[in-house]
């Protein structure tokens, strides 16, 4: 059936769940796991004035430092729970990118077979809507989506 899986993580608790529910799915169909963690581009409009450049590019640095040891910190949570399983895991943080698109590229490079995703993010506008990174991935995927809510 799958053989192998692409687990989107953002680190929050619904993520957790979808990461609990793909990890559980691979153990039983014996499929791999790539763990993905998307870090969006920095909101450069956020910034006017003068020294906006300059405001701009220590902040950028902090924002990329602080995106890539979180993504390591959760990816690293993702691996080792799979490996606790039994199952095979990688695991990719794809920077400035947003998350739909840098998840249907890796779906279609890396050949997988299912995606698993939360039915919203951080950022999600409530337990009641399909957060938009979700609803872009289910519009434009040619493959299965499992999301767990």
């Amino acid at each position: 059936m799958y053989k192998h899986l692409l687990i989107a993580t953002d680190g929050s608790e619904l993520a957790g769940k979808g990461v609990a529910q793909g990890i559980a799915l691979a153990a039983r169909l014996g499929a791999a796991i790539t763990f993905v963690n998307v870090t969006e581009p920095f909101p450069l409009f956020a910034w006017g004035g003068a020294m906006a450049g300059y405001a701009a590019g220590d902040e950028l640095a902090i924002y990329k430092e602080e995106a890539g040891r979180f993504a390591r910190q959760a990816l690293d949570t993702c691996k080792a729970s799979a490996e606790a399983a039994g199952v095979s895991a990688k695991t990719l943080h794809v920077e400035d990118r947003k998350p739909a698109e840098a998840i249907l590229d890796l779906s279609r490079s890396l050949a997988c077979d299912l995606i698993v995703m939360a039915s919203h993010g951080r950022r999600g506008l409530g337990r009641l809507l399909l957060g938009s990174q979700t609803a872009e991935v289910l519009s434009f995927t040619e493959i299965p989506v499992l999301v767990v809510r």
